[in-house]
């Protein structure tokens, strides 16, 4: 009795304490741990999100094509890490003045953090000289670093089983060094767009849609894989090679869209953040379970049977939708923008069919398409001003689309973007990385192989025969 009674004595203790130090609110310095804390950790549950691409875009290629998306999955995410570092975070936060920012190079802590970290004893004056920052600024560097690694990431999928390494590396130095960077400084850098009331919470068109842009310009430009579409119009099928890999791929993409919706709070340093980011990561997932049912349904009305492909992306499509205002208090509001969102990816990615556009992965419905809905949403459900949501979708879009076909185009005049048609039937990974990703399967014959390496011998002596000769 005696212990229970000191237990409860103490609990009641600590709660008064607890309360009491809620009421008064937290000090600065305490604040600011918080806030930069919770930039890190969202973070690199974002940054978890490339596995979360990487796996289902793995599934979906076919085998012989596996390894080269695993390698431009990896290679994307380091190319935009050293794009937004020496340019695209400047261009889009610093000194922007309406439509882009600085072309200064590099970003770095700053000097009051710089003068603390070097200090053998730090002065109460240092301290509050960082923490008036309100977070460490390289925090803030790598929480928005890992939103376009994801932008970058939508290309890939797309794209699959038939674009150059080479190019598409190229490309995407490009869209993560200066065109995405131009649509964050109108919209997040605080540039014309934001200043005309545009809102968009976490990016369903300054992120997703965005790379959706990128994604059906190059698509267009590139064509669709051989085969994929028949003489006579119809669909030849091109069914996932791993659908347990595809599943997982997007049950991480589900895991990291708590940390991309709920950082993007970017605080957590008072009882409202926190309560906020409860709000955000409810909703999130309400979207998501919304698109998952609507695409189930949409798919069986449509093809008379559940396809897994279109429920799975159904969920994409569902977190990408709710991205734009996943701060609706009504959360059944949440479920409804993930159902519509799940119907208009559905349906979309038979449009596309129709249009003869190859997506081996479907993220130009799931994430242009309903990307636009999601900022849409936002002034239907979440209050922000429709004439805003309606131009900055125009002007994104218009931007995005003129200057990622631009690149794509001068690519394909210059280098080429596309592999041979013998190449791509003999599968990229064995034609460019000179690998099997399922080696033990034996995708391919003995000749097919020796074949392939003939090829490939014969390339690379006539890249570098002498002119003269």
């Amino acid at each position: 009795m005696k212990r229970k009674s000191l237990l409860t004595s103490g609990m009641g203790i600590l709660a008064l304490l607890v309360g009491t130090a809620a009421y008064a609110g937290i000090d600065s310095e305490t604040k600011y741990v918080f806030d930069t804390f919770a930039f890190l950790v969202y973070g690199f549950l974002v940054m978890w999100m490339a596995a979360g691409f990487t796996m289902l875009e793995a599934g979906s290629v076919r085998v012989k094509s596996t390894g080269v998306i695993c390698f431009k999955n990896l290679g994307l995410y380091a190319i935009a890490g050293i794009m937004f570092f020496l340019f695209g975070y400047n261009l889009m936060y610093v000194d922007v003045s309406g439509w882009i920012g600085s072309f200064t190079l590099g970003v770095g802590p700053t000097e009051a953090e710089i003068a603390l970290l070097q200090a053998e004893s730090a002065t109460p004056e240092m301290v509050d000289a960082v923490v008036s920052n309100g977070y460490a600024s390289m925090s803030d560097w790598f929480f928005q670093m890992v939103f376009v690694a994801t932008t970058a990431s939508i290309v890939s999928g797309a794209l699959a089983e038939r674009v150059k390494i080479w190019p598409f590396f190229a490309f995407i130095a490009v869209l993560t060094g200066l065109i995405y960077p131009v649509v964050g400084a109108w919209t997040w850098g605080g540039g014309w767009l934001s200043e005309r009331g545009f809102s968009d919470f976490a990016g369903s068109t300054i992120v997703h849609s965005t790379g959706g842009w990128a994604a059906l310009a190059g698509a267009i430009l590139l064509g669709p894989r051989h085969g994929k579409f028949r003489d006579d119009g119809t669909v030849l099928p091109t069914p996932a090679s791993n659908i347990p890999l595809v599943t997982l791929g997007v049950f991480i993409l589900w895991l990291g869209w708590f940390g991309f919706n709920g950082g993007s709070q970017l605080k957590l340093g008072s009882a409202a953040d926190a309560t906020w980011m409860a709000v955000i990561f409810v909703n999130t997932n309400l979207a998501a379970c919304g698109g998952v049912l609507a695409a189930t349904i949409t798919a069986r009305l449509m093809h008379g049977r559940v396809n897994l492909q279109l429920v799975l992306n159904g969920a994409i499509s569902g977190l990408v939708s709710i991205t734009a205002a996943p701060t609706l208090l009504n959360m059944e509001f949440a479920i409804l923008v993930g159902v519509i969102g799940g119907v208009l990816c559905t349906v979309g990615m038979h449009l596309l069919e129709k249009f003869r556009v190859d997506d081996v992965v479907g993220a130009i419905p799931a994430h242009l398409i309903a990307g636009i809905w999601g900022t849409i949403a936002a002034a239907i459900f979440g209050g922000a001003n429709i004439g805003a949501q309606l131009l900055g979708i125009f002007a994104i879009g218009a931007f995005v689309m003129a200057t990622s076909f631009g690149v794509w185009l001068i690519l394909k005049l210059t280098t080429g973007i596309r592999v041979s048609e013998s190449d791509e039937n003999l599968g990229q990974d064995l034609v460019e990385l000179g690998m099997e990703a399922y080696p033990e399967f034996m995708t391919l014959s003995e000749g097919d192989i020796q074949e392939a390496i003939r090829h490939k011998e014969s390339k690379l002596a006539s890249k570098s025969k002498p002119e003269n000769e």
